[in-house]
C-alpha cells in the first residue's frame, strides 16, 4: 500500500521550497522526524496532522488521500 500521507507532505514541502530542516522547525520537531515521515517509517501522530494541515493551508483529509 503506497503512503499517500509521505508522497503528499513531500511534495507539499518541496512546493514551497522548504529544506526538511526549515520545516522542521516551522513545526517545532526535528529534521530526522520530517525525513521518517517522507520515508513512510513513521506516521505522525494527531497533533503533528492538525499543525502540518495548518501549515499548508489544508485539510487532513487532503493531507492524508482520503477521498470522499
Amino acid at each position: 500500500m503506497k503512503n499517500v500521507f509521505s508522497e503528499n507532505l513531500r511534495r507539499l514541502r518541496i512546493e514551497k521550497k522548504l529544506k526538511q530542516e526549515e520545516l522542521a522547525k516551522s513545526l517545532c520537531t526535528t529534521q530526522r522526524k520530517v525525513s521518517y515521515w517522507e520515508s513512510g517509517k513513521i506516521e505522525p501522530d494527531i497533533n503533528s496532522l492538525w499543525a502540518i494541515a495548518d501549515f499548508f493551508e489544508i485539510s487532513i483529509d487532503e493531507l492524508v488521500g482520503r477521498e470522499s
